[in-house]
């Protein structure tokens, strides 16, 4: 699935980019569309992961069955390609020409959410083909005991060897059965192993992006609390010079009433006087 196929109107983030052509436009709607869809992917890899992490949980015990193991194997196949798309979408962002401090913080935010769902989907990859094999591994053994358990060859008659062919005969089916089930699932651990080597190469390239981006969003982050501290430091001196021109109002109007009362008091002295 591509993101230039999904329509879906989404909210606009402000951001402090400006284009060169028009000092007066502050944000990049284009940006901000293709990283909201971004987010909005990786949130869906989030809920792909933990119906993929309940099914794995299944497999192995009595609550295992052919639906199971299907459904583990889809939402493997589904959320990998999903992560070679948002990480796609991320070699992208990581192109975007004039990035300003908000852009880069939105991306690399992006890029750490990525690694960090990414490396939880390796993790349950891991988990599918350790039980996959141990499964495998299993199902040969008891193909392999099938195979070499003894067969009447002895001359005791006729009548045993008849006895001991409808068993047999039986038998084939489930080792039929059985022969089909393990190259089922070595087919499936084939697939498996496909994805994990893929996604180790993603893996490899965002890990790259957020050690590159590491530096930058420390000096975000600094400039942020920097700012944050002044912000409160300018509104601790706000409050204390306010408060300072109420005390001088208020001197000021004491001073003012003293001087009415002393020029009445003369007034009236000179006047009865």
């Amino acid at each position: 699935m591509s993101f230039a196929d999904n329509p879906s109107a989404l909210e606009s983030q402000p951001t402090t980019w400006r284009r060169t052509d028009d000092p007066q436009y502050a944000d990049d709607p284009e940006f901000q569309q293709y990283t909201t869809q971004l987010s909005d992917q990786l949130f869906a890899l989030t809920a792909n992961i933990s119906k993929l992490s309940n099914q794995i949980g299944l497999l192995g015990t009595k609550r295992e069955t052919d639906r199971v193991r299907e459904r583990v194997q889809d939402l493997l196949s589904e959320t990998g390609d999903s992560f070679k798309d948002v990480g796609e979408g991320l070699r992208k962002v990581a192109a975007w020409h004039d990035l300003g401090p908000g852009q880069k913080y939105t991306q690399g935010k992006l890029n750490q959410e990525f690694k960090a769902s990414l490396t939880e989907f390796q993790g349950l990859q891991r988990q599918a083909l350790e039980k996959q094999r141990a499964s495998a591994t299993a199902a040969k053994a008891a193909l392999d005991q099938d195979g070499d358990s003894p067969t009447a060859t002895t001359d005791a008659g006729q009548q045993q060897l008849q006895q001991q062919e409808a068993p047999r005969l039986a038998n084939q089916d489930e080792v039929e059965y059985q022969e089909t089930l393990i190259q089922t699932r070595e087919t499936e651990i084939q697939q498996i192993e496909n994805s994990v080597s893929e996604l180790n190469e993603l893996f490899r390239d965002v890990a790259h992006m957020v050690h590159d981006q590491g530096g930058q969003l420390d000096v975000i982050s600094e400039n942020v609390v920097q700012t944050r501290d002044d912000t409160r430091e300018a509104d601790s001196q706000l409050r204390t010079a306010s408060r300072h021109q109420r005390s001088a109002r208020g001197k000021a109007c004491c001073l003012l009433v003293v001087l009415v009362v002393v020029l009445t008091v003369i007034i009236l002295a000179a006047v009865l006087g």
